[in-house]
């Protein structure tokens, strides 16, 4: 594995994680738009004790050496069985990558992850991708480099997709982000004459804090209609949904957190919070108790964060099209423009080409502007099988 100009090395101690950790600066030192992740946030990835897919997985993580000791790259492999009996092989993923604009770094680094993955029988590799929920540090960024990532989101610079298809990486899907300005006038006039349209049944209305285990059950009908249909997604639990609405608690602000209703039943939702890569990047990836009561202050206090994060935004399927996103959105323009507040954009990430509809409803619908796209990358160990794309939802795959 090692080569006359770089070694490679497992990290098995505090000293080689704090390497592994800090390496991404070297990578980015004096690139305005990449914010460094919170370590705390990265390392609870791999902490068996806070990442539940370790109780039928492992992950591991490596670095390259120069002959001279210096880092010169990164990655993490891992699996979980069940996630990985899900797809057309099994498959596990690999991520957090980072490396000098060097094939030979990168190389190293994927045989690796490769070698590891299929020693554990897995028959592919999804990358760069998270151990953990999709919508974080999923996927490479291949346009929109000139603009900030969202909290949690990939950042990389632009060779690295030339570092993943010399590899022999496939395209598997693309995932979109949006951006929506509250100025766009056509826009609006669009959203308004849509919402216009619905009958006197339907209404939305701000998350109630005061009745969290409501918001949770009925954020988690809506997610089981309305994404539980897509590959790899399992349908959510009451203790996931309620447990994912308390994490969140500290940073909510119910002002932009939406639910939709017809006749009382929750069809949709809409929810968004401050996004915190606006606040966090003079912290240099540190979250202690200063560090936290810096990102209160400049939260709930001087209100500084002047961007919205739109977590995940979903609808009944049997409500597509007939407006209830153009409401939703009539109440974000009423607070984000009429009220003059600090928030001036949002941006939606995580829109997968495989779901032509929701994207069509973003950019028809909501009238928000594509800004950026990640893609997520599949490698089949056995080079002589046929490659396939995630199929679109609703499409079965060609046997």
């Amino acid at each position: 594995m090692n080569s006359d100009k770089y070694v490679l090395q497992e990290v098995t101690t505090p000293a080689l994680e704090r390497e592994w950790l800090d390496f991404p600066k070297t990578i980015y030192k004096g690139n305005r738009n990449w914010v460094c992740p919170l370590d705390v946030d990265v390392q609870a990835v791999f902490d068996p004790s806070k990442n539940e897919l370790f109780a039928d997985g492992e992950a591991i993580r490596w670095v390259v050496r120069d002959r001279n000791g210096k880092v010169r790259g990164r990655i993490a492999a891992f699996y979980n069985r069940e996630k990985a009996a899900i797809e057309e092989q099994p498959t596990g993923g690999c991520g957090f990558f980072e490396s000098i604009d060097d094939q030979q770094v990168a190389d190293m680094l994927f045989d690796a992850a490769r070698m590891w993955l299929s020693s554990r029988g897995m028959e592919a590799m999804d990358g760069p991708v998270n151990f953990g929920q999709r919508r974080d540090w999923w996927g490479l960024l291949v346009e929109g480099y000139e603009f900030q990532p969202l909290y949690k989101n990939p950042y990389n610079p632009p060779y690295y997709k030339d570092l993943f298809e010399n590899y022999g990486f496939r395209n598997y899907f693309n995932q979109y982000s949006y951006i929506w300005r509250v100025n766009a006038s056509e826009a609006n006039k669009q959203i308004f004459a849509r919402a216009a349209r619905l009958d006197a049944g339907y209404h939305v209305e701000n998350i109630d804090m005061n009745n969290l285990e409501e918001a949770a059950e009925n954020f988690r009908v809506i997610y089981n209609k309305a994404w539980a249909l897509f590959s790899g997604v399992k349908p959510m639990t009451q203790e996931e949904a309620l447990e994912m609405v308390h994490e969140m608690k500290p940073i909510i602000d119910p002002r932009i957190i939406f639910f939709a209703y017809y006749n009382e039943e929750p069809i949709g939702f809409f929810i968004t919070v401050p996004d915190l890569n606006r606040l966090i990047g003079k912290f240099h990836g540190k979250f202690g108790l200063w560090q936290k009561l810096r990102l209160m202050w400049d939260l709930k206090v001087r209100k500084s964060c002047d961007r919205i994060f739109g977590i995940i935004f979903g609808i009944a399927p049997e409500f597509h099209g007939k407006g209830v996103e153009s409401a939703i959105m009539v109440k974000y323009y009423e607070f984000l423009e009429m009220t003059k507040n600090e928030y001036k954009s949002m941006e939606l990430a995580w829109i997968g080409d495989f779901n032509p509809v929701m994207n069509r409803m973003i950019e028809t619908y909501v009238c928000a502007t594509r800004n950026k796209i990640h893609t997520t990358y599949r490698y089949l160990f056995d080079r002589e099988k046929e490659f396939h794309r995630c199929p679109r939802l609703g499409v079965k795959r060609r046997e």
